[in-house]
């Protein structure tokens, strides 16, 4: 059995589709399915149902998965021990929420490929949760600790969310005295259907009945809203605080809430992946006070 056919069915398994696997390889459509085919005649089973639209695993793929992981975890240790004394090069992608992967890590990361000129950055900073199994990020950046799967979660940090509103939407509509008073008041919130972590279900921590005049599904996208004087809105205070056009509102009441580094544990022994989670705890850690 060929190691890179295997390599191209978990790329197939993990995107669903041929054409998204051969993206990600850097290979052609073709040369895909072509070695997937290999692949299945050399274990004489049909590994996906493959459709218009994409590929699905069959029962035999799906039997076929767990022993490809075993697989790949033991192929990244070898090449771990095989390149111990190496330097730091290849590629870690980090997935984040789009507040704390724009506002905080992208002006800081450039640090960390300034120290390991071999190394490769993916940032995505979108507001989603990542599948570490499926191999959607090396590193992420979650707004809770997972509590299923073989997965290794470091506290990164406290942040504190607070309500805030621009100088200008102050100017025309008063400021609130108290929680009740925000009723009367135009919010900005959360896309509720949208929401990919219970974590940032916290509008009726402030007022049971919110009603957002206007939603937004990113944490950056609500901060600029709020900012051009939509409304009021609930805040990261690391990405709010110092901005002169922001005011707090109520500031009595916030939000404590946490960030965390995950990391698949086949992945964990890995230099590179240890680097960046290392470079990670160091400039939460430098830049604490931020979160406080």
């Amino acid at each position: 059995m060929n190691w890179d056919d295997v390599r191209i069915f978990l790329a197939v398994a993990r995107h669903g589709q041929i054409l998204g696997a051969a993206r990600s390889l850097g290979l052609n459509h073709a040369t895909v399915a072509r070695r997937l085919t290999a692949l299945e005649t050399a274990l004489g089973s049909t590994l996906f149902t493959r459709k218009t639209n994409g590929s699905d695993l069959s029962g035999a793929g799906e039997r076929f998965l767990a022993h490809a992981e075993a697989m790949e975890s033991a192929m990244l240790a070898a090449s771990q021990t095989a390149g111990a004394d190496s330097a730091i090069e290849g590629i870690v992608r980090v997935g984040a929420p789009d507040g704390f992967g724009v506002a905080f890590l992208a002006p800081r990361i450039g640090q960390l490929t300034e120290r390991h000129q071999g190394l490769r950055i993916e940032l995505v900073p979108v507001p989603r949760a990542f599948s570490l199994s499926r191999r959607e990020a090396d590193i992420a950046v979650t707004l809770e600790r997972p509590r299923e799967g073989r997965l290794v979660a470091r506290k990164l940090t406290d942040y504190r969310l607070g309500l805030y509103a621009a100088k200008s939407y102050l100017a025309r509509h008063g400021t609130p005295q108290t929680l009740a008073d925000l009723s009367s008041h135009h919010l900005v919130g959360y896309v509720d259907d949208l929401l990919f972590s219970a974590s940032l279900d916290y509008t009726s921590a402030f007022l049971p009945d919110w009603h957002s005049t206007l939603s937004v599904s990113t944490a950056m996208g609500q901060t600029e809203a709020v900012r051009a004087g939509a409304g009021i809105g609930i805040l990261h205070g690391f990405m709010a605080e110092g901005d002169p056009n922001l005011v707090p509102v109520l500031p009595e009441h916030s939000l404590t809430r946490a960030y965390w580094t995950v990391v698949h544990e086949d992945l964990r022994a890995l230099r590179r992946v240890g680097i960046v989670a290392e470079f990670l705890a160091e400039i939460v850690a430098k830049d604490r006070g931020i979160f406080a």
